[in-house]
């Protein structure tokens, strides 16, 4: 599509709130699940989503396409050496463009409008390519993720940065063996406010270890949830009969160590000793977390594994 088209058709960034599950094609996966949550009433941390044709316009307007096409065309991706330098010239190529300004303020007016309630925000920039979850092809997890992103440039640099994650070495690479044309898959890059988590943990709506379809089991830690992915601490574990939301069962852990966010940075400190061995997260937070995962399996109609985080009382759902 040329620019004149894409400039007056297409709306360059959205808030989560204004896209859904139909919208996969402008702001990939990723991007409309968190605004299917939201519209839904799961408390999903706010954002906004700078949609595909944002980058899809950029291409254009730096005339980037012909240049990239060169670039990969022909390439063979077996070759480790070429495709390390195709990968890496390319990304420069992105990296070193120019956002067109009517991209740019827009991203800038988006975060600031995130700044005045919370402050010049802790943002994540992560990226949700728009070809995501196809039945014939998966493309999760090859785009990058930035977290603790803060200020204006920042933003902007770090969305730069998720585009040009759309051609690394391992993406180039699947693309060419499953016969993707590189120019037809998009990235979106939804932005959005860090959770300074005092507590976080992971929920699954059905127990993972028995298949019991009626128990959502529940694991809460004091700090990020990522000392719990990295098995460095023992989770309290919850479960839960599911329809009558009734807590069946508890396994309080001693929590000494926990993961912290200091200014941007992540660090391990000590957990104050006369909350090591408490119940991590009260009965009725255990509860309403069991109602949230509830009200997600039946909106998908298939079994959720939920992350989810608390900061000064609230609970929010991050994935």
């Amino acid at each position: 599509p040329d620019q004149l088209i894409l400039k007056t058709m297409v709306r360059f960034v959205l808030n989560f709130k204004d896209v859904d599950k139909h919208d996969i094609s402008s702001v990939g996966g990723k991007g409309a699940n968190l605004g299917e949550m939201t519209r839904i009433g799961i408390p999903v941390p706010q954002g906004f989503i700078v949609t595909a044709y944002s980058y899809y316009y950029f291409l254009e307007s730096n005339r980037l396409k012909p240049i990239i096409t060169k670039l990969l065309d022909q390439l063979d991706v077996a070759d480790s050496k070429l495709l390390e330098k195709a990968s890496t010239d390319t990304q420069k190529l992105i990296e070193h463009s120019a956002i067109p300004k009517e991209i740019s303020q827009e991203i800038i007016h988006h975060y600031q409008t995130m700044g005045k309630l919370f402050h010049d925000s802790y943002v994540a920039v992560r990226s949700s390519a728009t070809a995501e979850d196809l039945p014939t092809a998966s493309f999760a997890g090859q785009q990058e993720t930035f977290l603790n992103v803060k200020g204006e440039a920042s933003v902007i640099h770090h969305v730069r940065k998720c585009w040009a994650s759309l051609f690394t070495q391992r993406a180039i690479f699947y693309r060419v063996e499953n016969k993707f044309d590189h120019m037809k898959v998009g990235i979106a890059v939804p932005v959005q406010k860090m959770v300074q988590s005092e507590m976080s943990g992971i929920m699954f709506t059905i127990n993972p270890v028995t298949s019991e379809k009626n128990i959502t089991v529940i694991e809460a830690t004091y700090g990020l949830g990522e000392m719990i992915v990295q098995g460095a601490v023992t989770p309290d574990h919850y479960e839960v009969d599911k329809q009558l939301i009734k807590i069946t069962q508890k396994k309080i852990s001693k929590q000494e160590k926990m993961m912290d966010l200091r200014s941007g940075k992540t660090i391990i400190r000590n957990v104050k000793h006369e909350l090591q061995s408490l119940q991590k997260i009260s009965d009725e937070q255990i509860m309403a977390l069991a109602k949230i995962g509830k009200t997600l399996e039946r909106h998908y109609y298939f079994p959720q594994d939920i992350e989810w985080a608390i900061e000064k009382d609230r609970i929010y759902i991050t994935q």
